[in-house]
């Protein structure tokens, strides 16, 4: 029998977890529509924040490389570029 892992379930499934810690018990029920739109709503929002993360970033180094450039073009060598932008 394989075990499944403990945690977040490697996909989504239209089932929660409820525990019951004073009686000892936990059960997967089904979620309602709107648990369903929600979940939906959220990992959607999650993924417009990571993209938006990950363009922030790649905006970053573009704008790092851009100004080592500069530096560069104004005469400075590599050595002195790494002391000036650490």
């Amino acid at each position: 029998m394989k075990r499944q892992p403990i945690g977040r379930q490697s996909q989504m499934t239209d089932k929660k977890l409820v525990v019951d810690v004073a009686k000892g018990t936990s059960a997967y029920i089904d979620l309602t529509p709107e648990e369903i739109e929600q979940r939906a709503i959220d990992a959607q929002a999650a993924a417009i924040e990571q993209a938006e993360r990950e363009a922030a970033a790649q905006a970053e180094a573009d704008a790092k490389l851009a100004a080592q450039a500069k530096l560069q073009a104004l005469g400075l060598t590599g050595e002195e570029i790494a002391a000036i932008t650490k």
